[in-house]
């Protein structure tokens, strides 16, 4: 087992040292290819994605297999928590490879696209044993997160090692535009196949449609080409390693007030997995409708995308984060007080504004906390605790949901996408101006 990892992580192969002149001059030569692969990727991820979105499409699988609102709160837990979770029990490996490519393509195939086709599977036998359906799809979706969770240090690492900071917004911006972009399309066929065809077929075609794009990705993404950085961080046991985690958050306090406003803003998500499930019982809208909210929150992450990119780039990655932090605030609001259906529309695109913002700088910016040799470790211990407040947010919003109502979990979402707006913009510094020296018009900048 041991040499079989071994192989596949390429550890055996020479190890190129390169001075800090050279990695950057590595960089600039395969810049553009890299730009243009990993887009490919991007775009056929967010395509394949579109059609098992965890906001509407899922939400609305479950809902004909279970009448009860558990299974749409762990569908939740999920997606809001298993990509982060596994993240800092992965960093200090991760910090020592000089190559980081293999965990994400060698690994990457077998933990995070094979289950995808075992959704496919659950959607095939929904109509004889919904039970076991229920099963499959809730096991394959977790399988599908914490595998992606498991490579996720490793591919944000690659990516930083690819693109410069003051380009990484344009890059993650301009593939998650296109991406989205094709994902909206994606949407509206989704919508097309859940109305024209019967229980569970359409779902078969749509989950049929995810695994394709989503391993169509896999192929461009093992296209890349890693510039090799020379590794300086010292060997760690898992016990050293952990051990000096807490210095971490209590040396560095804009970091530590950084933490806490992700936090909360993770807990205000109680509510997004139950915007679809509110609509359908309160207005019965038919299913289509719910493709068309899909493509209402891609449109919005497709405007965020591109803006909060490039604004990133120019600006620093808070500001992006704030603005995301006031879409969420927004949408929340909507659904707490929406008159009719047509309003939860602007519900969808507000949180795909929300969602742009976090894709696009809630990884971008941790990245900037830390010098390289610790990158791993500042994404790790970001994502980890997200994913924490990622399990417990869904959880909360399934209690709240049949106890207290849809309106007193909106209310409360927003709420706490108030709280940690605030926080965000009166307690945390740009860590781009703060690491170069605060700046005179640093408040400014803030």
């Amino acid at each position: 087992m041991n040499k079989v990892l071994r192989w596949l992580l390429q550890l055996d192969r020479p190890v190129p040292q390169f001075s800090p002149a050279e990695f950057e001059a590595e960089v600039e030569r395969h810049y553009r290819w890299n730009f243009a692969v990993n887009l490919l990727d991007g775009s056929a991820f967010f395509f394949g994605a579109s059609f098992i979105s965890a906001s509407t499409i899922l939400p609305l699988f479950v809902s004909k297999l279970t009448s009860s609102t558990l299974p749409i709160g762990l569908i939740a837990v999920i997606s809001q928590s298993a990509w982060f979770l596994p993240q800092l029990f992965t960093a200090n490996a991760v910090e020592r490879l000089a190559r980081k490519k293999p965990v994400v393509v060698n690994l990457g195939v077998l933990l995070e696209r094979a289950p995808l086709w075992v959704m496919v599977l659950a959607a095939g036998i929904a109509g004889r044993s919904p039970e076991a359906a229920l099963v499959v799809v809730l096991a394959a979706y977790a399988w599908f997160g914490l595998g992606a969770g498991v490579v996720a240090t490793a591919w944000q690492d690659l990516i930083a090692r690819c693109f410069p900071v003051e380009r990484r917004g344009r890059f993650f911006g301009t593939t998650n535009f296109v991406g989205t972009g094709i994902g909206t399309l994606g949407a509206a066929f989704s919508a097309y196949l859940l109305q024209n065809f019967p229980f569970p077929t359409n779902f078969v075609y749509t989950f049929l449609i995810a695994a394709a794009g989503i391993t169509l990705s896999w192929f461009f993404l093992a296209l890349t080409r890693e510039p090799i950085q020379t590794i300086t961080a010292p060997h760690q046991t898992s016990r050293e390693f952990f051990a000096q985690l807490p210095d971490i958050p209590r040396r560095d306090s804009n970091f530590r007030r950084f933490i806490i406003a992700r936090l909360l803003l993770a807990l205000s998500g109680m509510g997004a997995g139950f915007v679809t499930v509110s609509v359908v019982e309160r207005w019965r809208v038919p299913d289509s409708t719910v493709g068309v909210f899909t493509a209402a929150m891609l449109i919005g992450q497709t405007f965020a995308n591109l803006v909060f990119g490039l604004l990133a780039d120019r600006r620093g990655h808070k500001l992006s984060l704030e603005l995301g932090m006031l879409a969420s605030l927004i949408a929340f609001g909507i659904a707490w007080l929406a008159p009719s259906p047509d309003w939860y529309y602007a519900v969808f695109a507000l949180l795909g504004i929300n969602l742009g913002a976090l894709i696009v700088s809630g990884t971008l910016v941790v990245m900037e906390f830390s010098e390289p040799s610790r990158r791993p470790t500042y994404l790790g211990l970001a994502n980890t605790s997200t994913g924490l407040m990622g399990v417990a947010a869904p959880l909360i919003g399934a209690w709240l949901a049949p106890n207290a109502g849809y309106g007193v979990l909106f209310a409360l979402s927003a709420s706490l996408s108030l709280v940690s707006l605030v926080l965000m913009r009166a307690w945390v510094k740009e860590p781009r101006w703060a690491a170069k020296g605060t700046p005179v018009n640093a408040d400014e900048r803030r």
